[in-house]
């Protein structure tokens, strides 16, 4: 086996394609061909290295040291430059993200942090093309140890964890499959929500691109414990290099016998297939999921029942989303104690987030539940752009709440956001400076809630329009004052008359602008 005396690690992931990465990788290739040094260095393909809005990323192993905004043009002298003189380039190089790598252990909150991810432990570590890497990182292990033991105590190991589920609502993981496992069925199934249509949210993605095998294996462990023997990762069309990375994943995992038939020749069978999404936001609500994977318009389904006992094609269905499945290896292989080691009492493990807005880092972070939004800000996002004063942020997408300044020392976790009738939602922080236009953010917000109401039920289909109509009054100023009162009226109603969580969410983002900024919103109008 061949030495190398560096390690170029390349981002592949959906932005870094659009911005050229295949262009750069044949540079880089070329470029260390003709320079003889093929043989030291070696080139990996990885997942992202957690930069967004940067373009192309590297990093270069042993220095460490992060580049981006890479070029063709800007090869040779980085080759010249690190890889032969051993100098960093200046002007592409960036400060590295290191404490997004490092999450506190709960039983030692103000003391050492240590270098270990749950989720993103791979990403950006290994080829998420080579099932061989993500067995060499343990990868399997969980599924192993899984069919080792019987089903019931799979699913006691998962409520000991006490995982909540990471697609928004927060429901004890352990809890759901139990309700699934004890269902009465000929054929039960496991679907991996990887819809993912929230604004701003992009982690799920960044996890199938960057370590796909990790999520096949959460959901054969699911399998094995409630019975069932077919998944199915539902994901958006859009995500392309997803899409690729977990068909081939799939099919590697096949031949491996990692997946099919008699795993690990336990006599369980489970087999994993790919449906595509064609972007409807309310298709990440799972009984709208099912609908779609039915074959069906995608509406949100009347509960109960509940997809436990009658789901996809009637028959006991277990939903949860693509970060949930992926603690899901990990939980077998180290514990229910080792991951309640991170995170708060009532929230263990890891959340993550991508990072965006008025900031200097943007990208994904892992970090532990209980964390606040003012460390998340000064140090994995570097701070406010510019130096400008923070106004506000909006966390768990478009349906989230409102931070104002003065829960930046409120800790992120489930407990605390339910205390503040917040949530933690899909992952996505959307931070805002004081330039910020609160009325223009409300119409944005009210605007995509009126295009992507489904139009199955009367309060959100005529609610989503009246209350952006009303917005776009106070925005331009030829509304009144009591419109405002009207928005918070119509969303009450449709919070309490809707069908699904599209209807119903409109009311968090609404009463948390109201709440801190009612004067800038009704400034224009009389």
């Amino acid at each position: 086996m061949a030495l190398y005396r560096s390690h170029i690690l390349l981002g592949i992931d959906a932005e870094t394609i659009m911005a050229g990465v295949n262009e750069v990788k044949k540079a880089i290739f070329t470029e260390l061909e003709n320079r003889g040094l093929d043989n030291e260095v070696k080139v990996v393909e990885t997942g992202t290295l957690g930069i967004a809005g940067r373009g192309v990323v590297m990093v270069i192993y042993p220095e460490g040291v992060y580049y981006a905004g890479l070029t063709v043009d800007a090869i040779p002298a980085l080759i010249e430059e690190h890889i032969v003189k051993g100098r960093t380039l200046k002007s592409h190089q960036i400060t590295p993200p290191v404490k997004a790598q490092r999450v506190s252990l709960a039983s030692d909150r103000r003391g050492t942090e240590i270098k270990e991810r749950i989720v993103l432990k791979n990403v950006g570590r290994i080829d998420p093309e080579n099932i061989q890497e993500y067995i060499a990182a343990d990868g399997y292990e969980g599924l192993g140890k899984a069919l080792s033991i019987q089903p019931k105590e799979v699913i006691d190991l998962i409520k000991a964890s006490n995982l909540k589920g990471r697609g928004g609502a927060g429901f004890p993981t352990g809890l759901k499959w139990s309700f699934t496992a004890s269902a009465k069925g000929d054929q039960k199934y496991v679907i991996c929500n990887a819809d993912e249509g929230e604004p701003g949210t992009f982690k799920d993605r960044l996890i199938m691109e960057g370590d796909p095998h990790k999520v096949l294996e959460g959901m054969a462990i699911c399998g094995y414990a409630v019975g069932a023997t077919i998944g199915i990762i539902y994901i958006r069309g859009e995500y392309a290099l997803s899409i690729k990375n977990i068909k081939k994943a799939i099919a590697d995992a096949k031949k491996l016998g990692l997946l099919g038939k008699n795993i690990f020749g336990s006599g369980f069978d489970f087999d994993v297939r790919v449906n595509l999404g064609a972007g409807a936001y309310v298709c990440g609500e799972e009984t709208a999921l099912i609908e779609s994977i039915e074959g069906h318009r995608g509406n949100p389904r009347k509960k109960p029942p509940f997809p436990a006992n009658a789901g996809l094609w009637q028959k006991p269905t277990n939903v949860n989303n693509v970060e949930t499945f992926a603690n899901i290896g990990p939980i077998l292989l180290n514990g229910a104690d080792w991951f309640k080691n991170f995170g708060t009492k009532d929230s263990a493990g890891t959340k993550v987030y991508t990072l965006l807005g008025h900031i200097n880092t943007p990208g994904l972070i892992e970090v532990p539940m209980g964390i606040t939004l003012r460390q998340i800000i000064s140090d994995f996002g570097g701070g406010m752009l510019g130096g400008k004063k923070f106004k506000l942020a909006q966390i768990g997408g478009t349906a989230g709440g409102i931070l104002g300044p003065d829960l930046l020392d409120v800790p992120l976790c489930y407990e605390n956001m339910a205390e503040y009738s917040l949530v933690l939602g899909s992952g996505a922080i959307l931070v805002m400076d004081e330039t910020t236009d609160t009325r223009a953010i409300l119409t944005c917000f009210l605007k995509f809630f009126k295009h992507e109401s489904c139009g199955q039920c009367v309060p959100c289909r005529l609610g989503s329009k009246k209350m952006l109509d009303l917005s776009r009054g106070l925005e331009n100023g030829t509304g009144k004052k009591e419109d405002l009162d009207l928005i918070i009226e119509i969303a009450d109603s449709m919070f309490k008359a809707s069908l699904c969580p599209l209807g119903q969410s409109p009311i968090l983002p609404i009463k948390g602008m109201v709440k801190y900024f009612k004067d800038e919103l009704l400034a224009k109008v009389s």
